[in-house]
């Protein structure tokens, strides 16, 4: 089943079919590059992805040459005539963003088929599961416009630890997709001819051999584990623990499992 949200976007692209959500960044022209409309476009995408039962993973990528190359240009001059205070909004506006895929109560799925850079290689960052083509470039260039990569950061270090975010964020350099996989910060390296048949793999299992809930409940705990203290967190883990015990989606998959049955989810 087809739902296509594409007349309702202008500067991205939705559509849903057989549980999968793609979401595309659709400025080609302008190499997908980020503005504040298409920052409220992919909120309002994500939205409706966790809004709806239809949708259980999410595949976000680039339309064109490029992923994403970061702030446009426009937007950029605009930033410098804003007060303080817009561009806090505008930053936050971001942070939500970010925290919105972060946290997505689905899985999210990067398909890397160019550059990735700045703000672009952030989206990266912060996706479950990355997949680039070898000709991709990654890397955060802010210092080099005497920016800084702020939101990004936070999720850098702790995607990478402390000595890979320091190399790539301070020299601001790119890097290529095979030495980004080495870094931790794309998961795998996949040939551009394969690229869209083989994320389509790993969705279509996602989809079929992972229930919903465990999806949702397994991304929390990798998300808080950092965050609190190891007691505090074996704490949390133990009751997340207990409460999917009971979750009808335990109880269906645990016969399933007894039974010796193939379970389709």
């Amino acid at each position: 089943m087809l739902h296509d949200h594409t007349n309702t976007f202008s500067f991205i692209s939705y559509e849903v079919q057989q549980r999968i959500a793609t979401v595309t960044l659709n400025r080609p022209e302008k190499r997908n590059a980020l503005n504040g409309a298409m920052v409220a476009e992919l909120q309002q995408a994500f939205r409706q992805a966790g809004e709806d039962d239809a949708v259980k993973v999410i595949v976000l990528k680039g339309a064109g040459e490029a992923f994403c190359a970061g702030a446009d240009l426009e937007y950029l001059r605009q930033l410098q005539q804003n007060t303080f205070d817009e561009n806090l909004a505008d930053s936050q506006a971001l942070m939500q963003l970010m925290l919105q895929i972060y946290r997505h109560d689905k899985v999210v799925i990067a398909q890397v088929e160019g550059h990735a850079i700045a703000g672009g290689c952030g989206l990266v960052t912060i996706c479950d599961l990355s997949y680039a083509v070898p000709e991709a470039l990654l890397g955060y260039t802010e210092v080099k416009i005497g920016f800084i990569p702020a939101l990004v950061s936070v999720f850098l270090v702790r995607k990478t630890g402390e000595g890979r975010a320091r190399e790539l964020l301070l020299t601001g350099k790119l890097i290529k997709a095979a030495q980004a996989a080495t870094y931790g910060l794309i998961t795998e390296v996949v040939p551009k001819a394969n690229i869209d048949g083989y994320v389509h793999g790993i969705a279509t299992a996602l989809c079929d051999e992972a229930a919903a809930n465990s999806l949702k409940v397994t991304k929390q705990l990798v998300g808080m584990v950092l965050d609190k203290p190891l007691q505090e967190a074996l704490e949390t883990a133990a009751r997340l623990n207990a409460a999917t015990r009971e979750h009808a989606e335990c109880r269906k998959g645990i016969q399933a499992f007894l039974n010796k049955e193939k379970l389709a989810w």
